[in-house]
């Protein structure tokens, strides 16, 4: 929504406004490809498509239940194979897990490739060129650079908060895991120990040896 909304106005005057102090024919055009080699609104699109991928990959998952059950439901007579289709159960757990960890694995590398082109997140009001075929060494300017670093850092910020309850939620989808598992080993181990004292009960009384 931020994407859609905010940043095609934000960067669309990129290319337009992108001004350097020198009439020598190609010299602005390398100037700008030197500064912006990956547009922001195409990243930041590639980057919501990748994301976007894990999604869609649970969605699909839930919806091959929902087929399989009722599959199930025909040939069994009104019996489910699931008593849920769309819980985390199983498989769906194990989908639902590698989602998030692509989701945050994305975002983390579009971070860094961000970090790496712009010089840790920053645009500056002046940049110098000195790239053939431009006569020496020429001061290019970016329009409202201000407002563009700003959004920029919002758009960082997003995608941290976005890793972080990425974080969080694998957290506690390990932990909701692992605790089920105590409590079921802790039912079969109270189980065994009552059956077995259940059978010592139940044996006879040892005959007196006269």
């Amino acid at each position: 929504m931020v994407f859609v909304v905010a940043a095609q106005r934000v960067w669309g005057d990129e290319n337009k406004d992108f001004v350097c102090n020198t009439r020598q024919p190609g010299c602005t055009t390398i100037c700008y490809d030197h500064i912006f080699p990956i547009s922001h609104i195409r990243l930041w699109a590639l980057q919501l498509i990748f994301i976007t991928c894990p999604s869609l990959m649970v969605m699909a998952h839930v919806k091959y239940r929902e087929g399989k059950d009722a599959k199930y439901v025909e040939l069994h007579h009104g019996s489910h194979l699931y008593a849920n289709p769309g819980k985390k159960r199983g498989g769906l757990w194990w989908t639902y897990l590698l989602s998030l960890v692509f989701k945050a694995g994305f975002d983390v590398a579009f971070l860094y490739i961000l970090y790496r082109i712009y010089d840790g997140y920053d645009l500056p009001k002046l940049s110098k060129c000195s790239l053939e075929p431009c006569p020496n060494t020429v001061d290019c300017f970016i329009s409202r650079p201000t407002e563009k670093k700003i959004f920029m850092l919002f758009m960082v910020v997003s995608s941290a908060v976005c890793i972080f309850m990425c974080l969080c939620e694998m957290v506690y989808l390990i932990g909701k895991r692992i605790s089920k598992l105590v409590r079921i080993r802790q039912e079969n181990q109270r189980l065994l120990f009552a059956d077995q004292h259940e059978l010592t009960n139940m044996a006879p009384p040892p005959v007196p040896v006269s």
